[in-house]
């Protein structure tokens, strides 16, 4: 049985693959060359992130269990969608840029005031981890809420956009703040912390930004996340056709290599 440390590290690496792999779904695509390559390059960094905490969750993994060797690639390609722990957030369709600025705006904000405390964790790999992150995460920050201001404060048309990627997004806010079985055990080691302790600088960090953008400031509701919660294995329909894209070459051909 998998321990709640590793557990929380893995919640840590699935967020960014599967936002990693949404943001790669517009290389070719994106409205100008130069955002298509920005995008692609947020989508590299946070597929990198997860590889470090995948890589750290299969070394502990294979420490409690001698018969067992886990790889990132196992940890990233062959567990099904009920066995993944990122937010539902990250996992939501792209829709037109406008709502993936946003999607991209609301987890980098997050994440940013994440891995400033981890920097301080008792696990010094999770430290380490943060520190290398932080810095792409202070980049993806800064190149999304930019974004943001760009079209909040738009057209009337990038304004309406951004309205509409509110209301679709906003639902999935509040399980950033919610903590679970794993964030309390992280929290009680010193190795990572719990999440409600980030939502007021979170919001005053947003805020700050849709008020530049001329967006109507967001204010905290507690949604009943009873019925979907993805830190416990209750996702969205998204991830499932996420993952029968992402996972299909190893599934078919298991360990091949190119």
């Amino acid at each position: 049985m998998m321990d709640l440390l590793s557990t929380y590290i893995i919640h840590q690496a699935d967020n960014v693959l599967i936002l990693g792999h949404r943001n790669s779904e517009w290389t070719g695509h994106g409205p100008i060359l130069e955002q298509d390559i920005a995008i692609s390059n947020i989508a590299l960094d946070l597929i990198g992130q997860s590889r470090n905490f995948y890589q750290l969750a299969a070394t502990r993994l294979n420490e409690t269990d001698a018969d067992q060797i886990l790889t990132e690639d196992d940890l990233a390609y062959f567990r099904d969608a009920n066995e993944f722990r990122n937010l539902i957030l990250v996992e939501q369709t792209n829709g037109n840029w406008g709502k993936t600025i946003l999607r991209q705006f609301y987890y980098s904000s997050f994440q940013y005031l994440l891995f400033k405390e981890l920097l301080k964790s008792s696990c010094p790999e999770i430290a380490a981890i943060s520190e290398k992150s932080i810095k792409e995460t202070r980049y993806h920050l800064k190149w999304s809420s930019e974004w943001v201001v760009r079209l909040g404060d738009g057209t009337p048309e990038s304004h309406r956009r951004m309205l509409d990627a509110r209301q679709e997004l906003n639902p999935w806010i509040s399980e950033l703040f919610i903590p679970v079985d794993f964030d309390y055990e992280a929290a009680a080691t010193g190795a990572g912390i719990l999440p409600d302790t980030l939502q007021e600088e979170w919001f005053q960090r947003v805020n700050h930004v849709f008020e530049s953008a001329g967006l109507p400031l967001l204010s905290f509701e507690k949604k009943n996340m009873h019925i979907l919660s993805g830190k416990k294995g209750v996702h969205s329909e998204h991830l499932g056709y996420l993952l029968e894209e992402m996972q299909f070459l190893q599934r078919a051909y298991p360990g091949s290599n190119w």
